[in-house]
């Protein structure tokens, strides 16, 4: 088993491209020709966890956050960081950060934490904009189904829950052949009338290159026409934080003890209570304070998230309730929808979820 493997199922499930600009996704330290003997799962990357994969025999971490989030001019073991990057280089161990393009998918961090609460009729709250393209191809008609399936094949045609889809309409085609040409049908120098499919199909604009090259390989054409669009649609699968519905309302008070049980908090952070029922939800694992206005604008009557500063709960407006639940208690089930991913892909092969409890933050009580 090579780490270039584990990476591969890993961005099949949530491709770096969907990280925000200011993140540093995928392998950070390690090679990825590599053979991996066994994967640490863990939210934080810290010279502990390192130390912990050594100890149990596997040389790959996979952790939500990157270690190394800023460029170093320096390793000499000054902060956590440059500990953990020693540590790392010193015995061998990949790491890998899966952070916010996790975040940004559908079933990712979010899902989990929805998955806790019971909640239903999920969507995502903000979706990213301009990051899906469709493919307009002709094609004589019995090849229509071809091509079709080599493009669903690479990655196009999937619409919310549904998948293949595409449109095809047909009409005639004309062309002629110029000189040092093969034409597949048609003579050279004569204008040629072909009866064509003009086939549409959807795709997430990262997958162009692939769809293109799956187009070239199926097309019978020398030439193959074929126009690419960049679509103002939103992606419904591609975004931050979510927005869904517990399926009986209920009062505020019983919600906030759901939530301090579901994550296993001390203690839950939020604006004043609004003396209404709960039903509509919004959530945002990690720093979610820059979903305020967007959850408000959805209806949520509770906003639950972390990191929010003093002066964004004012932000609620009395229109809903935030809830700052901790960062760590927002993520901790992350790692568990990793090892569950990479388990069932890989499930002769050793995944383990670190046993270091990495949350640096404490309460006295």
């Amino acid at each position: 088993m090579k780490v270039a493997e584990i990476i591969e199922t890993l961005e099949k499930i949530s491709p770096t491209v969907y990280q925000e600009d200011y993140d540093n996704c995928g392998l950070i330290i390690g090679k990825s020709n590599w053979d991996c003997t066994g994967i640490i799962c863990s939210l934080d990357a810290t010279e502990d966890v390192i130390l912990e994969a050594k100890a149990k025999g596997c040389n790959l971490v996979v952790a939500h956050h990157p270690i190394i989030f800023s460029g170093l001019k320096k390793i000499n073991g000054k902060n956590y960081v440059e500990d953990a990057v020693i540590a790392a280089i010193k015995n061998d161990i990949a790491v890998y950060a899966i952070h916010t393009n996790l975040d940004n998918m559908i079933d990712g961090v979010n899902n989990k934490i929805a998955d806790a609460l019971g909640l239903i009729n999920r969507k995502i709250l903000l979706p990213k904009q301009d990051q899906l393209m469709k493919l307009f191809t002709f094609v004589p008609v019995e090849f229509g189904e071809k091509i079709k399936s080599a493009l669903f094949e690479a990655g196009g045609g999937n619409i919310g829950n549904y998948s293949e889809c595409s449109f095809s309409v047909e009409g005639i085609g004309n062309f002629k052949a110029g000189k040092n040409t093969d034409p597949f049908i048609g003579e050279i120098d004569k204008r040629h009338h072909e009866k064509e499919l003009k086939i549409e199909i959807i795709f997430p604009a990262y997958l162009q290159n692939k769809m293109v090259e799956a187009l070239i390989l199926a097309h019978p054409y020398e030439e193959v026409p074929y126009d690419v669009v960049t679509l103002s649609n939103n992606f419904d699968k591609v975004g931050s934080g979510l927005i869904a519905e517990l399926a009986e309302a209920i009062d505020e008070t019983e919600f906030l003890a759901q939530i301090k049980a579901a994550f296993g908090l001390q203690a839950i952070k939020h604006t004043n209570l609004l003396g209404k029922k709960i039903k509509k939800v919004a959530v945002c694992g990690g720093a979610g304070s820059f979903l305020i206005g967007n959850a408000v604008a959805a209806g949520a009557d509770i906003f639950i998230t972390s990191d929010v500063k003093y002066h964004e709960f004012f932000d609620a407006n009395g229109k809903m309730v935030i809830a700052d639940i901790g960062h760590w208690e927002s993520e901790q089930f992350t790692v568990d929808l990793l090892i569950a991913v990479l388990k069932a892909n890989f499930p002769t092969f050793a995944v383990l979820k670190s046993e270091v409890r990495t949350n640096p933050v404490r309460y006295f009580l």
